[in-house]
């Protein structure tokens, strides 16, 4: 029996960026900016842009340093338009990531002839690729592909700083006010929040694009929230979840030979509403009873 070494490679990579993903989504969840995931990797494409023509590569620090500072742009222009302009969430959400986008998209018009930057890589993104895209050293040691080991610093970055601010995100996430009163930074906790979803999602640029990092930053701890509240279970199943997600996600692309990453999202989206069914619907199926419309609509 032969082991497909590709299959098992862009796995562990789809699983290391699922669970950063939905690590960070957990708390956008529970602090009810889940779609500020959205807006963030939106509006983080004039910083993509700019690092790009500074550095002349994708692949570099400049491209990151500017994606995470339009990412912390994004966060304060969404909170000022929230609490100084009155403008409701959802409303400021929109403006934000529209006007940055539409920067970013203006950009990429201006100096598309000066350097090349694959929208649609940028976009969309391809883990399929990833057995070519290899890390190979000045002295011709290859050490694999290079977008595993960039999920992998990703993902112990995501967790490590989930480890060492995790009583901070906690409160802050529950219960700003509070935390606020017994001393805790409540703006610089949400600004490092932020900036970690800034970082995540350019980094997961290349694998599985920017539209598609949205549905991992929201899908997963939406449906891990519909099974369990407690924190510690809700990052477990969404973990769990993210892994059940990358295997179903490269079996079923392959079976129908389609995207590995749209498939990823489209399994994503199965789960969540086949938890959402049976939560809902099955539990008074099982009893022989129909639900109410009062639980219907609930």
């Amino acid at each position: 029996m032969t082991v497909d070494t590709n299959a098992i490679l862009i796995i562990l990579t789809g699983s290391l960026i699922s669970i950063s993903c939905g690590f960070l989504g957990v708390f956008l969840l529970l602090r009810k900016m889940s779609m500020t995931g959205d807006a963030i990797s939106h509006a983080v494409l004039p910083g993509i842009v700019i690092g790009y023509f500074v550095s002349g590569s994708q692949r570099s620090v400049e491209v990151i340093i500017g994606a995470g500072l339009l990412g912390i742009l994004s966060t304060l222009m969404i909170d000022a338009l929230r609490k100084k302009a009155k403008v409701q969430l959802d409303a400021s959400i929109g403006i934000t990531f529209t006007l940055l986008f539409a920067i970013g998209i203006i950009l990429i018009n201006l100096f598309a002839y000066k350097v090349d930057l694959d929208q649609e890589c940028v976009l969309y993104g391809e883990i399929a690729y990833l057995p070519i895209d290899l890390w190979i050293t000045q002295s011709g040691l290859n050490l694999g592909p290079r977008i595993t080991w960039l999920a992998g610093l990703n993902f112990f970055l995501v967790t490590g700083f989930i480890y060492l601010l995790f009583k901070e995100l906690s409160l802050t996430s529950f219960d700003e006010n509070f935390s606020s009163a017994i001393g805790i930074p409540s703006k610089g906790v949400n600004l490092a929040l932020m900036s970690m979803v800034s970082y995540t999602t350019v980094s997961s640029f290349e694998s599985v694009g920017a539209i598609l990092v949205v549905a991992l930053l929201v899908v997963p701890p939406s449906t891990a929230y519909l099974w369990t509240k407690g924190l510690i279970p809700l990052l477990r199943l969404t973990a769990g979840l993210g892994i059940l997600i990358a295997i179903l996600g490269y079996y079923l692309a392959f079976w129908i030979d389609s995207s590995i990453a749209g498939m990823m999202v489209a399994v994503a989206g199965a789960l969540f509403f086949g938890s959402a069914l049976v939560k809902g619907k099955w539990p008074q199926m099982l009893r022989g009873t129909s639900p109410s419309p009062e639980a219907l609509l609930s």
